[in-house]
């Protein structure tokens, strides 16, 4: 960063009028830091970047006046976990990060509702709501560092989906800022409403180009009474991808199913050993819930089933103790990939379940054939597959393999009929792939909407529209 890549004072001096100067960063040394995500994307910027801290929604709507005065783009950023580059300052401009407006405003175990701000970390969230008995499902694997709000701005989804549903299912009510600095409300405060179109949804994924979600009303559901954990090991992936099949087929619906491969077997025993067994091609994350008669009841049925398609050994766990420590290894997963490169790269595409197993093998081929150590994982249930590459970006050669394999497993999962993320979103990483799953016609007819919302585009320009 030079010194033209760093705003004048005059603006400096505006945006500390409205949120005071400890809620700004200015210098380069301390805005580089929240210019990256989880995606790896360069940090390529060419107009001045500042943080800033609001504390309120009212600092929220000047701070975005201001913006819109003054052409400035506006980006919002929670935990910085997003994999597609979706907070990134592309064009520059004013970073909005969220982590003071994180509380939870309102638990109300009547309605079945908590109100919460987007800085809110949902692994904390869970925990408070579970006090009242309650239970928010979206389980995000890194749920102990992500937000609401970034949870929002992609549809989050992770494990629980399978059986609950992504964050979408979760909204009802949403507090936005426009791009003008406007504040209202997209939804009721009810349960249901269907007065007018749905904006709510329209927001939800959206990634910020919309508008700015400033606090949110989630729908919450009785905590489940019991549950289970299994962790059922194959020595084929196709027999784990039939165990699967069964189980739905005789009309069973775990909380969770998900897989991991050999390699990342293999890998997260080498981070933290746990006791793994790393001679088998794959294994099931399974995790039933419920109340107590009926887990032990479907999980009897569950592991019958598996066994009758070939499983090689069945974990089941004995307490809780034993489900953490299950979960702990699962989502470990991620961080176990670093001590094979400098980077990892996690990607998200979906297929109809039928089509797992070709999807599996073909990620298979394409590693091999470009030369990348992959790692696969990620929640069978719903056909959501999240390959792990593990590479060196510093080697352009690698950087040049890593498009082409990625662009050929684009192709590949929308030729099973699949499309290009189920929860990471596009951001800017994948926006040049839209054309593989979108007309021409349904990209023009989003695009109108993001003119309605933010004729300047000064809402996260850059990104997926």
């Amino acid at each position: 960063m030079i010194k033209d890549l760093m705003f004048d004072n005059k603006t400096i001096s505006s945006l500390k009028q409205i949120v005071g100067s400890e809620n700004l960063i200015t210098d380069k040394e301390g805005v580089y830091a929240y210019t990256f995500d989880c995606s790896h994307t360069q940090s390529a910027y060419n107009k001045p970047v500042m943080v800033v801290f609001p504390e309120n929604t009212k600092q929220v709507s000047d701070i975005v006046k201001f913006a819109a005065e003054n052409n400035l783009p506006v980006i919002p950023r929670g935990a910085g976990t997003n994999h597609a580059g979706g907070c990134m300052p592309l064009r520059g401009g004013i970073i909005l990060h969220f982590s003071k407006m994180n509380k939870i405003l309102d638990i109300n175990p009547g309605d079945l509702t908590c109100r919460v701000q987007p800085g809110v970390v949902v692994g904390d969230l869970q925990k408070e709501v579970e006090k009242f008995g309650l239970y928010y499902p979206p389980d995000q694997s890194n749920l102990a560092v992500s937000t609401v709000g970034g949870g929002i701005a992609l549809s989050s989804g992770g494990p629980r989906t399978f059986k609950y549903g992504s964050v979408k299912d979760y909204v009802i009510d949403l507090e936005i800022v426009t791009a003008d600095g406007e504040i209202l409300h997209t939804g009721a405060n009810t349960a249901k409403n269907v007065t007018g179109l749905n904006l709510t949804q329209l927001i939800v994924g959206s990634e910020g180009t919309l508008a700015i979600v400033t606090e949110a009303l989630m729908r919450l559901i009785p905590k489940p009474e019991f549950k289970n954990v299994l962790l059922v090991y194959y020595d084929r992936l196709d027999d784990a991808v039939n165990s699967v099949t069964a189980i739905l087929q005789h009309h069973l619906l775990p909380a969770v199913v998900d897989i991991i491969d050999r390699k990342t077997i293999n890998t997260i025993e080498d981070f933290m050993p746990t006791g793994l067994l790393c001679d088998k091609e794959a294994a099931l994350l399974i995790e039933i819930d419920g109340d107590r008669a009926s887990v032990e009841y479907q999980q009897e049925k569950v592991i019958a089933l598996c066994n009758e398609n070939s499983a090689a050994h069945i974990v089941c766990a004995k307490n809780e103790e034993e489900q953490e420590r299950i979960w702990t290894s699962r989502r470990s997963a991620f961080a176990a990939c670093a001590k094979l490169a400098p980077n990892v790269i996690t990607e998200d595409v979906v297929v109809p379940r039928s089509k797992i197993y070709e999807l599996a093998k073909g990620i298979e081929r394409l590693s091999e054939k470009y030369g990348i150590i992959t790692l696969i994982m990620g929640h069978i249930g719903d056909g959501n597959i999240h390959p792990n590459f593990a590479l060196d970006l510093r080697d352009s050669d690698v950087r040049i393999r890593f498009e082409k394999l990625k662009k050929e497993l684009f192709e590949l999962a929308v030729s099973l009929g699949g499309t290009l993320s189920g929860e990471h979103g596009i951001g800017c990483q994948k926006s040049q792939y839209l054309n593989l799953v979108l007309s021409e016609n349904t990209f023009g007819l989003m695009k109108k909407i993001k003119t309605v919302f933010d004729p300047k585009n000064i809402m996260n320009p850059g990104k997926f529209l």
